[in-house]
């Protein structure tokens, strides 16, 4: 079974306050005590924070109940009672939190620490001690806590990365990034080897890197589920930037890279109009093999009316990948200088 968990639903509850205190003081010569009830606790909170160092969902598919501390009762002594614990809950960057009952988005994690409360703690309740004033001496009552707040929560992942690889089934988006990167996914000959997103980390100049997310084969009708359609387009959503294999499926009749490429395309503008603003860099995979090599021309041709950048490789022998690489680095660090306003 697969580790990568994208998307839960759990249940939050947090603590209730602490009821305050009735109590008098009792000392030696002192003929008539006065009210010295503390007041209660404050109930825990429940936080969700992004943490860089995590990559699923995975506990919280498991784990779908979390609660927060109650406030301790106040004591006498106008002592406060102890607040509850919060309920810390980490997640990982590019976490979305939506209230699974309304639907409504409650916040977008999209950097490393951000966080929101989903459910805060009751107030602890006033001891006697607070109602004290010239016309009531001896109160002989305190304020209940209040109560704890409990809602459902929906957490949706939505993979951070400078470039997504996307095309259709088997055109070697696994076999990519397995040769630029250290990441190490599954490659067969057959549809939808891949089942989960990639993430691989690729050196670039001296110093610099950049983060290529290998997102699993869509295929047509993906926006409405097809194939595994909708559980991977959300993660298109956070790229900086397209690379949109392609490759001339000699197994396939009646299939061609510039029909692949606009039938994809068009999945992912009816997900998401925005991502048609994307950068894209169109790639034509598998040039070693000479009927592939042969529709090279044809593609370029394609890709400069189109205003596209076109890149020729190999994934399996190494073919075009370094000029490749080069492009998308370049792009990378130029954004990010911007970004900084460097430029």
């Amino acid at each position: 079974m697969s580790k990568f968990i994208d998307e839960a639903t759990i249940f939050v509850r947090s603590g209730k306050g602490g009821a305050g205190c009735v109590a008098f003081r009792r000392e030696k010569y002192v003929d008539q005590g006065g009210p010295n009830g503390g007041n209660g606790g404050r109930g825990g909170d429940v936080v969700i924070r992004a943490d860089a160092q995590r990559s699923t969902l995975l506990d919280y598919k498991f784990q779908p109940r979390h609660l927060a501390g109650n406030g301790a009762p106040g004591e006498g002594n106008q002592m406060t009672g102890k607040h509850g614990a919060q309920a810390a809950l980490y997640v990982p960057v590019g976490t979305v939190v939506y209230d699974a009952d309304s639907n409504d988005l409650l916040a977008d994690l999209n950097q490393p620490d951000s966080e929101i409360v989903v459910a805060k703690g009751g107030r602890g309740g006033k001891g006697n001690a607070h109602f004290k004033s010239s016309v009531n001496q001896t109160p002989r009552y305190a304020q209940p806590g209040e109560p704890w707040t409990e809602r459902n929560i929906r957490l949706e992942l939505k993979l951070m990365a400078d470039v997504g690889l996307v095309g259709m089934p088997s055109v070697g988006k696994s076999s990519l990034i397995a040769h630029i990167s250290a990441a190490k996914p599954k490659v067969a000959a057959y549809p939808f080897t891949t089942l989960v997103p990639n993430l691989g980390v690729v050196k670039f100049g001296i110093a610099d890197h950049f983060v290529v997310a290998d997102v699993p084969g869509l295929i047509v009708d993906a926006h409405q589920g097809a194939g595994l359609g909708t559980q991977f387009l959300r993660h298109v959503e956070r790229v900086k930037r397209i690379c949109h294999l392609v490759t001339v499926a000699i197994e396939e009749e009646g299939r061609d890279p510039i029909s692949d490429f606009e039938a994809i395309e068009n999945e992912m503008a009816l997900h998401n109009p925005e991502l048609a603003g994307v950068e894209k860099i169109l790639v034509l995979n598998r040039i070693d093999i000479p009927e592939v090599a042969e529709s090279s021309e044809e593609l370029k041709a394609y890709a400069d009316e189109r205003g596209l950048p076109f890149f020729a490789i190999s994934a399996v022998t190494g073919m075009g990948i370094n000029e490749l690489i080069n492009h998308l680095g370049e792009s990378v660090v130029r954004a990010r200088q911007s970004d900084d306003g460097s430029e």
